[in-house]
């Protein structure tokens, strides 16, 4: 089989969102000051991410290595299993954010750490069930005009895809529409409350929106022409396209740990403790608000 450059650059991404991603499953996992909801939800980003980029890893060694049908349903129910978990947790996340400030006087309950749960096992239970689907027969192995555009899944399976994948960013939009309104209410009654000058409180109001700005922007030109494709493409198109459209998507898990985790300021400082050689996994933090966009 000849060697597709597409197919190297997957790879290669699949490379760098493993990396990625692991610094921050680590990091978590093995820090037990972070157990709050908030790093719960970032670590499971994470961990569906790290499963993305190795399922690119494996499914270009078992393309180009160990071709065979059976390993190539396994590995395509990976991505699907990991790029669904992905863009759940990121729902589970953009309403994490939502209600500790919509509910900011009972967050920090035992109702939040139940909720979390909940929200964790429908996630990865959902994602589980579609990537099992090409799996358990509904492939276009034995009718190749049934394929879409990512073989071996078939054109109805990717439609569901990308119909969840729209109703997800419809969701995100209006909760983080609804953030916007939250974040400026609280700043306009802090400046009023502390007599802030009305620049204090524009510029305040202005760097909460564009924050939002980017997440939202970022995860949209990400995935979105991917899921228009998917709607509007056929099995016949030039591979060319499907890779076009992928490869930004697969950028969003490179994406995530940068606005997610690292961003984050206690991540921050058990990544410079490990970096100066004096971690503790007992060290102290501050636990934020997720709302601290």
């Amino acid at each position: 089989l000849a060697l597709n450059p597409w197919d190297v650059v997957l790879c290669i991404s699949g490379t760098i969102i493993s990396c990625e991603n692991a610094i921050v499953v680590v990091v978590i996992f093995y820090t037990p000051a972070f157990r709050a909801p908030m790093f719960l939800l970032i670590g499971s980003l994470a961990t569906a991410d790290l499963l993305a980029g190795l399922g690119l890893i494996l499914h270009f060694a078992f393309v180009y290595f160990i071709p065979s049908e059976a390993v190539s349903l396994l590995t395509v129910g990976l991505l699907v299993t990991s790029f669904t978990a992905s863009v759940s947790s990121l729902l589970t996340i953009t309403i994490d954010r939502y209600l500790s400030l919509y509910n900011a006087l009972t967050y920090y309950s035992e109702r939040t750490v139940t909720r979390t749960y909940i929200m964790l096992i429908l996630t990865w239970g959902g994602s589980i069930c579609y990537g099992l689907l090409p799996i358990m027969g509904w492939n276009c192995l034995k009718e190749p005009s049934a394929c879409s555009i990512v073989k071996p899944l078939t054109k109805n399976h990717l439609i569901i895809l990308s119909v969840s994948f729209f109703m997800v960013f419809a969701v995100m939009l209006q909760l983080y529409v609804q953030i916007c309104k939250i974040v400026c209410r609280h700043a306009h009654q802090i400046a009023v409350q502390r007599h802030f000058l009305a620049s204090s409180h524009y510029v305040t109001t202005r760097k909460g929106i564009a924050t939002l700005a980017v997440i939202l922007g970022t995860f949209a030109s990400c995935w979105l022409p991917f899921a228009i494709y998917c709607l509007l493409g056929d099995y016949s198109y030039p591979a060319l396209y499907t890779y076009v459209t992928l490869l930004p998507a697969t950028y969003n898990s490179m994406i995530n740990p940068v606005i997610y985790a690292f961003r984050n300021q206690e991540i921050q400082k058990v990544l410079w403790a490990v970096c100066c050689g004096c971690f503790s996994s007992t060290m102290p933090f501050r636990s934020r608000s997720p709302s601290d966009v």
